[in-house]
């Protein structure tokens, strides 16, 4: 494990810091007192993610039986403590119980397993079939999903502004990218290679939902989160890599501030530099580029991505620029001088982002 270029050890959860900062001030107690408590959870684990950085943390071993290219699937329930992983209640093979939410939370770690090893060739998320640990029902009306360097963690929501955290694929599809990247380029978490970091984790979470749905680039919905806000709140979801900025827009939350296009670009020292917010500019980059291309978008669109973020010559502190440069280069090396190569220097380009 590295401190990530010396910055904050990654700690990475699906609602960003904004979002519930603006919660945890409204006047309500209802809707506040969740957020408080949220958040404050949330710093705790990110100071434990910290030491676990500085001491090291367990090797985790196959399990027994294994075979390379099955996933190994345990999840835990935490019966809405905060000790982790909790009690096991469903193992690699069981047969579904009465809890749907543990049995969501299982099916989506092997739809996120299945669609990087039959699209991508890569065995769990470490590439050598790391065993996928997940802890359900965390504390009691946790606002937030989170991937702490070493297993899944889903809270079940306060039921006021956010549900139950497994209802959504691409969560779960999103936060267990965060161990890809942190396998691969271990993006530092600040600035713009921390909101690259949330953006790859956006993009794969779409593709592995996608995949699961058999959906084309032109018929999916782009949208991160879809289905986790409850009915009070006026919005579809916690992001739109189609339409940035247009995820939600509501008198609790706000609206969203993600930019589509570097003429917005964020400048702030919040939520690590703004990583949950400029990541909207480099997530509508792929979509572009994946609805230019059209089919499905994990195998021109989502190829290129994974092999920059897999090829070794991403850096750590690596700017929009230069993946959008490594990116180029990947489409001209995999594709020639076809239509894919012109499709995302466009892509790019309409974002804003030179491509050296």
């Amino acid at each position: 494990m590295t401190t990530y270029g010396g910055f904050q050890p990654v700690f990475c959860t699906i609602v960003p810091p904004h979002v519930l900062d603006r919660l945890a001030q409204h006047a309500d107690p209802v809707l506040a007192g969740p957020a408080r408590r949220t958040l404050q959870r949330d710093a705790l684990e990110r100071t434990r993610r910290g030491l676990t950085t500085v001491v090291g943390a367990p090797a985790v071993a196959p399990l027994a039986g294994a075979e390379p290219g099955k996933p190994q699937r345990t999840i835990y329930d935490a019966r809405h403590g905060t000790d982790l992983p909790g009690r096991k209640v469903r193992g690699e093979g069981d047969e579904p119980g009465q809890d749907a939410t543990v049995n969501r939370a299982y099916a989506g770690l092997g739809a996120t397993f299945e669609h990087y090893l039959k699209v991508y060739w890569r065995d769990s998320i470490d590439g050598a079939g790391l065993p996928l640990d997940a802890t359900v029902h965390y504390d009691r009306e946790y606002n937030n999903a989170f991937w702490n360097g070493e297993q899944m963690v889903f809270g079940d929501g306060d039921g006021e502004i956010f549900l139950d955290f497994t209802l959504a694929l691409d969560v779960i599809g999103h936060e267990l990218t965060h161990g890809v990247t942190q396998h691969t380029a271990n993006l530092t978490y600040y600035g713009q290679p921390g909101a690259l970091n949330e953006s790859l984790s956006d993009v794969f979470g779409s593709l592995i939902k996608q995949y699961a749905q058999g959906q084309s680039a032109t018929e999916a919905d782009w949208l991160i989160g879809a289905g986790l806000l409850a009915p009070r709140v006026t919005g579809e979801a916690l992001r739109s890599m189609k339409a940035p900025g247009t995820a939600y827009d509501d008198d609790v939350l706000g609206k969203d501030p993600q930019p589509a296009t570097m003429d917005d670009y964020v400048r702030t020292g919040r939520d690590n530099g703004g990583v949950h917010i400029n990541s909207g500019i480099p997530n509508h980059a792929f979509y572009l580029l994946a609805t230019e291309l059209g089919g499905h978008a994990w195998e021109r669109a989502g190829q290129l991505w994974y092999d920059v973020l897999t090829g070794g010559e991403l850096a750590q502190d690596a700017s929009f620029t230069d993946f959008a440069t490594l990116t180029v280069k990947a489409a001209r090396e995999r594709y020639g001088d076809a239509a894919e190569l012109e499709a995302v220097g466009k892509a790019w380009e309409q974002v804003g982002v030179p491509t050296a």
